[in-house]
């Protein structure tokens, strides 16, 4: 086994060294991060447990598990086999579960029902008449969820430009302007006097409200969001260690000490 595969190998047990005997793991976030739920039976409603709709990737390590996207297993469900699903937006579930159960180990499955083919899981557990090593920690490195936006809203001073017309005062002013006039005349001229009428009350009242500056300033409410680091609780430590010279990396549910054991090949082993 090469150097590449034993390291890609490593990566693959994400979570599995410390819940070895979990059969299905939710992730809040894609990639195996963030807050995560386990269960070895099925689930009705994931919101008893404060995750429905929050999981975006998942690991299978027994049995097949069926997901669905309705509680009580209804609306579109998928079937998961053994292994890890980085994400779940690929089969449409993202942030989209809300109920899981097993599989009969007899039932027949058609094909379509099945989602894509998982990333095999690895198994940390210690073998029979295995040797182990210890193997030097190189660094670690804490994995939390991404930046968090917050936002808030400030009161802003806002400066309003007074050159131009007063367009309700100008409105207002042609309607009075069109009643007044229409008062003048009879007949055909009284309705070109309604007419004038209407324009004259519109140059008028288009000087109306006018406070002879030329700007004004108001007060408005305005959102303003910034990233900051993420304040949740670290869920896996990237790993990296040196075995007989080359260089491995794990991920990992709790912080190592200052070695970590290892195969002959330099795999990690519970």
């Amino acid at each position: 086994m090469n150097a590449i595969f034993r390291t890609a190998v490593a990566v693959a047990a994400v979570a599995i060294a410390a819940q070895a005997s979990a059969q299905v793991t939710f992730y809040e976030h894609d990639g195996f991060q963030g807050r995560s739920f386990t269960t070895s039976r099925q689930v009705g409603d994931l919101s008893r447990y404060g995750f429905n709709d929050r999981a975006s990737s998942v690991i299978v390590t027994s049995q097949r598990w069926e997901v669905c996207e309705d509680v009580r297993f209804g609306g579109r469900c998928v079937v998961l086999r053994p292994g890890q699903y980085p994400s779940l937006d690929a089969m449409g579930l993202n942030d989209s579960v809300s109920s899981v159960r097993t599989v009969s180990r007899n039932a027949r499955i058609d094909d379509n029902r099945y989602a894509p083919a998982p990333v095999p899981v690895y198994d940390a557990r210690r073998r029979n008449n295995e040797r182990l090593y210890e193997a030097n920690v190189t660094s670690v490195r804490a994995v939390v969820g991404p930046p968090e936006q917050r936002c808030w809203v400030e009161r802003e001073q806002v400066v309003q430009d007074r050159n131009n017309s007063n367009v309700p005062g100008a409105i207002a002013g042609a309607l009075i302007g069109g009643i007044v006039g229409h008062q003048v005349g009879a007949g055909r001229g009284k309705d070109l006097a309604t007419v004038g009428g209407a324009i004259a009350g519109g140059a008028v009242g288009a000087q109306v409200g006018r406070d002879g500056g030329s700007q004004q300033t108001s007060t408005q409410d305005v959102q303003r969001c910034k990233s900051v680091p993420s304040q949740a609780r670290a869920e896996l430590w990237d790993v990296s260690y040196n075995f007989r010279g080359q260089e491995h990396r794990v991920q990992m549910t709790t912080p190592p000490g200052t070695t970590i054991r290892v195969n002959a090949q330099g795999e990690p082993r519970l």
